[in-house]
C-alpha cells in the first residue's frame, strides 16, 4: 500500500498523523489504546488535513478531552509502516474515506 501525506498533529513526542493511501482509504496514525489493536486516539486537529468533501468512514467517540477514538483495520502491511515514522506509543489503523454531507449544505 502507497501512501500519501495529509498531515500531521506534533507536540513533543508525539505524531498522529493523516495519510490517503492508494486504495481509496485514510490511514490514521494515533496512540494505542492498551489491549484494543484496532482503536486509536487522535486529537481534533488532526481532522482539519482530510480531503475536502470527505471524512473519515468510521465512527469517532469524542474523549471530553480534545482527542477521539477511532476504529479501523489495523495497518500491518510492510510496505506501508516503512512509509511511516512510528513510535512505540502509537500504531495505525486504515478507515474508510467517507462522503461529508452537511446539514447545510444546498440541497438540489
Amino acid at each position: 500500500m502507497r501512501l500519501r501525506f495529509l498531515g500531521k498533529n506534533t507536540q513533543g513526542n508525539h505524531s498522529p498523523t493523516l495519510y490517503a493511501s492508494d486504495r481509496g482509504t485514510y490511514v490514521c496514525q494515533g496512540w494505542r489504546v492498551p489491549n484494543q489493536p484496532e482503536l486509536i486516539e487522535i486529537p481534533h486537529p488532526l481532522l482539519a488535513y482530510l480531503e475536502p468533501g470527505t471524512c473519515l468512514g468510521a465512527l469517532l467517540h469524542d474523549t471530553g478531552h480534545g482527542t477521539f477514538t477511532l476504529t479501523g483495520d489495523p495497518v500491518i502491511d510492510p510496505e506501508a509502516l516503512a512509509q511511516m515514522d512510528t513510535p512505540a506509543h502509537e500504531r495505525s489503523v486504515e478507515v474508510p474515506v467517507g462522503k461529508e454531507i452537511r446539514r447545510d449544505a444546498a440541497h438540489d
